[in-house]
């Protein structure tokens, strides 16, 4: 889940600067009020910017996900979920891009893209 944006963190604070009842900045912005109690105490200590996302980056960027479909099309007839199938969309990837990728990435990877597959008959 992506965070709230600081246009959107400062637009609540001034409201509630403002004199809004917090119940109807709540309902008005679409957030919580434990949401909006956190971010009057950050406004308060002048942090309000969302702070970055811990743990690492996707190992596969989403620059490369066009390439990914393209491997995936061109071996429609591998069934993703079987292990030894990711493991050598793995391997073709390492082939073709030069990147290890383990059978669990490769898994999340095909996951985020919602890639649907048909095999042939």
């Amino acid at each position: 889940m992506k965070s709230y944006s600081l246009d959107l963190r400062e637009r609540v604070v001034r409201a509630v600067g403002q004199g809004i009842r917090r119940q109807d900045v709540v309902s008005t912005f679409g957030i919580s009020l434990s949401t909006l109690k956190r971010w009057l105490v950050l406004a308060k200590q002048g942090a309000l910017a969302p702070q970055p996302r811990p743990g690492l980056p996707p190992l596969l960027r989403r620059a490369a996900h066009p390439l990914l479909e393209a491997q995936l099309r061109a071996h429609r007839d591998a069934t993703l979920q079987e292990h030894a199938t990711l493991q050598e969309h793995a391997a073709l990837w390492q082939q073709s891009q030069g990147q290890k990728l383990s059978r669990a990435t490769m898994a999340r990877a095909i996951l985020r893209l919602d890639y649907t597959h048909k095999k042939r008959v």
